[in-house]
């Protein structure tokens, strides 16, 4: 189960997105499908054409990765977080092993 959950934000367009920390059980159940209705094409090619290629073990890899690359293709697109549903930021900034951008309050 996912550690927690932080909601992003872009900060121009104000378009929100929810990601989960940590361990993916959608991705070991359902492989690509949780990248695609994320609307994350990249990963969900790469997750499709791995699983076809191992039949399906590489999920088995993915369950643990998944949720670190989305993050950090968030970031990597302009979003920032705006909260977190528990735990705190340090500790999600851990797991991810990076510092995680977050909106300026004062803004």
């Amino acid at each position: 189960m996912a550690y927690t959950s932080i909601v992003f934000k872009h900060p121009h367009t104000g378009a929100m997105r929810q990601a989960p920390v940590g361990f993916s059980w959608t991705v070991f159940f359902f492989g690509f499908f949780p990248p695609l209705f994320r609307g994350d094409w990249k990963w969900a090619v790469i997750i499709f054409l791995l699983s076809l290629l191992t039949m399906g073990l590489s999920n088995l890899v993915f369950m643990f990765l998944y949720n670190k690359f989305y993050i950090k293709d968030l970031i990597g697109t302009g979003f920032k977080a705006e909260s977190i549903a528990s735990g705190n930021m340090a500790e999600a900034d851990q797991k991810i092993g990076m510092e995680i951008p977050r909106i300026d309050p004062a803004v």
